[in-house]
């Protein structure tokens, strides 16, 4: 069974050069590549620089996935922000894992089962999402929190999982050092995500393991999408052995 997962911070729907809201443009762009599943980060829900939208619920519709999880990380004067997994299969046991670091930002991961179906069988694929902070010493302590979460611990070595998001990762160096060594895998060589208009930085990447084949990585090339926000997209399509 094939499947195609995005991992997209949406930057609020701003975007990164006109610094307009145009939820449409993200909308847009995640259509074109058909994903099943959409790892999103720095999503608005009742923000008043986003129309006051639960971006979950819009983008959710939009995109015609139906499941959808949603970890407000930051709260602000009015409304909040934080990860979301949108999926056209379904999502259960949702689990937070606590990444902050004293001092900064707070940071979630956000971790789910999707129940994986086709007309003869049912498999269950393990999700992480998550978006790092911007120290390198930080983001170092949140992989290792994330790597010995219980959730993580108790999954099976040969249980399909993805571990995917903003990485703040500059040098492309974090999965070699802190996730390899959990038995994952990167789905492609560092990919330059960042700034959008004019990616230089690889800052958005999955890892993977379990019963999986990575077929195809790639981030969006898409025009539209050099606007809609001040990540681009990265695509990946896998194969459930």
């Amino acid at each position: 069974m094939r499947f195609r997962i995005v991992t997209y911070n949406i930057h609020k729907g701003i975007g990164g050069i006109d610094r307009r809201y145009r939820p449409e443009r993200i909308a847009e762009t995640l259509a074109h590549y058909e994903p099943d599943i959409v790892f999103m980060q720095e999503v608005d829900d009742g923000v008043p620089r986003s129309r006051g939208h639960n971006q979950v619920e819009w983008f959710g519709d939009a995109l015609g996935l139906h499941h959808r999880v949603y970890q407000p990380n930051v709260r602000l004067r009015l409304g909040r922000y934080g990860n979301a997994i949108l999926s056209r299969f379904p999502l259960a046991d949702t689990h937070h894992i606590e990444l902050t670091v004293p001092l900064k930002k707070r940071r979630r991961a956000l971790a789910a089962r999707c129940h994986l179906r086709t007309e003869h069988h049912h498999r269950t694929l393990v999700l992480f999402n998550f978006h790092l902070g911007l120290a390198g010493y930080e983001r170092a302590i949140q992989l290792k929190r994330l790597t010995s979460d219980r959730m993580f611990q108790h999954t099976h070595r040969s249980t399909a999982m993805i571990v995917g998001g903003d990485l703040n990762d500059v040098w492309g160096s974090l999965g070699r050092r802190l996730l390899e060594p959990a038995g994952l895998r990167p789905a492609c060589h560092p990919v330059n995500t960042f700034p959008a208009i004019r990616p230089v930085r690889p800052l958005d990447q999955f890892y993977f393991r379990g019963g999986l084949q990575c077929h195809n990585c790639f981030r969006s090339r898409a025009e539209i999408a050099r606007h809609a926000s001040d990540h681009l997209p990265l695509i990946a399509e896998f194969e459930l052995d």
